[in-house]
């Protein structure tokens, strides 16, 4: 059994072992390996939207060799290595991973303001934490993942060649999107002047770990993004993600506003977090991040639309065109709020 041959590979004994599906992750096949000692996380690695694994062990090795024991305030389940020292374990075709289990809960949307300030506090510190770490040995693990600029260009690529008809409300978020070159730019102009750090680059909610009682962070998780990127990124993504009055996939479009509240909190614990390791222009990138994030993931719904929902699954025809719509009225929601949000921003 493969899952025996798995537990082996890392040195532990198969006997008495429960293995159970874990967690809502769409990337990789998740489960909870529990026995009478001790119990672990054993991912199936997905090669299809993450294929070069050996970058993914490259970054998290140089974070291992790093981090200082406690100097975390939470926990951050690197994988297990193997008894030959490997950071996967090959089995067949697939990849599989050990980590190990931290107890507590994942949520998808945020309840409250101090919900949102731990989570911040927490994906900030984890940049504070790696500021030392050269990020010329970081390699890409997706490219262009974060590349507002490529992701311009893959929209005007796939109008180009869509066979859906450009009309009614096809056309109106088509041209939405396409006045966002201003953003484009304003990008361009930050990743100029800003410095590369380690950062996480997925900060969605339910990628922390929470304490039964929602008191403080467990863990942060979900490391394979790890790589070099910069301090918007991680703030953006925390933003489109937190602060929305409604989830993604919500089609309740007079209800996606911006809840005001929440983003003060998460600015106040990425600002607690990280102090005066940024630099004013790394201060006066954050705003921009939630309005980019925002921007990104509505182009690239919109883009898999107009290629025939190549990409993301789809549960009916118009879905990435609906998700693209929503992040669209996320961004102008953040956009008619610029100058509040920049108010709250004076205080960093």
């Amino acid at each position: 059994m493969i899952i025996g041959q798995l537990l082996e590979s890392y040195g532990h004994d198969t006997l008495d072992v429960k293995v159970s599906r874990y967690g809502s992750g769409h990337i990789h096949k998740t489960f909870l390996v529990d026995s009478s000692k001790e119990q672990f996380i054993l991912q199936s690695f997905n090669q299809k939207v993450f294929p070069y694994p050996d970058r993914i062990s490259g970054n998290l090795q140089l974070v291992r060799d790093h981090l200082k024991e406690n100097e975390l305030d939470y926990k951050l389940p690197l994988p297990m290595k193997t008894t030959e020292g490997a950071l996967f374990s090959g089995h067949g075709d697939g990849f599989y991973r050990l980590f190990p289990f931290v107890p507590g809960k994942c949520i998808d949307k945020v309840e409250n303001p101090q919900q949102a300030y731990l989570a911040a506090r927490a994906f900030g510190g984890f940049i504070n934490a790696c500021s030392a770490i050269k990020t010329d040995g970081m390699e890409e693990v997706i490219e262009g993942f974060h590349d507002l600029s490529l992701r311009y260009r893959q929209f005007e690529n796939a109008l180009k060649s869509t066979q859906v008809k450009l009309e009614g409300e096809v056309k109106e978020w088509v041209e939405f999107y396409k006045k966002q070159v201003l953003l484009v730019r304003k990008f361009r102009r930050f990743v100029d002047i800003l410095p590369l750090r380690v950062t996480h680059n997925d900060t969605k909610i339910n990628n922390v770990i929470y304490a039964d009682d929602f008191n403080k962070i467990n863990a942060v998780i979900d490391l394979d993004t790890v790589m070099a990127g910069y301090v918007f990124y991680d703030f953006g993504d925390l933003v489109r993600t937190v602060v929305c009055t409604e989830e993604e996939a919500s089609t309740d479009w007079e209800k996606i506003d911006v809840d005001l509240e929440k983003y003060a909190a998460l600015l106040k614990g990425f600002g607690e977090a990280l102090g005066d390791k940024l630099t004013a222009d790394e201060k006066a990138s954050l705003t921009f991040g939630g309005e980019m994030m925002a921007c990104i993931m509505g182009l690239r719904f919109l883009t898999d639309y107009l290629n025939g929902n190549v990409y993301y699954p789809i549960s009916y025809p118009e879905q990435n065109l609906h998700r693209a719509k929503n992040q669209g009225l996320l961004l102008q929601a953040l956009q008619g709020k610029r100058e509040e949000i920049l108010d709250l921003a004076e205080k960093l």
